[in-house]
């Protein structure tokens, strides 16, 4: 006996999950350490000169851009 493709109804379309991110970072991770260790604003007197902020699109923030890589050797992830 075969069975019929249908669709799902929508009732499951209109649902929403709500994820805090602090409330899934346990307060002893080590990266709550890093943040809270490390004063990362000197790398924007460093950058300062490589963005325009008069043209271009928005630049993503350059501590997130440094804090990518720093958290993947730590971690000893080798992608992205």
């Amino acid at each position: 006996m075969k069975q019929m493709i249908t669709r799902q109804g929508t009732e499951r379309r209109d649902q929403w999950i709500v994820y805090n991110l602090d409330q899934m970072v346990p307060q002893d991770h080590l990266v709550r350490k890093i943040d809270t260790t490390i004063d990362f604003s000197f790398i924007y007197e460093l950058v300062e000169e490589l963005y325009s902020g008069e043209s271009g699109r928005p630049a993503i923030d350059p501590v997130v851009l440094f804090k990518i890589p720093f958290i993947q050797y730590i971690f000893g992830i080798r992608s992205m």
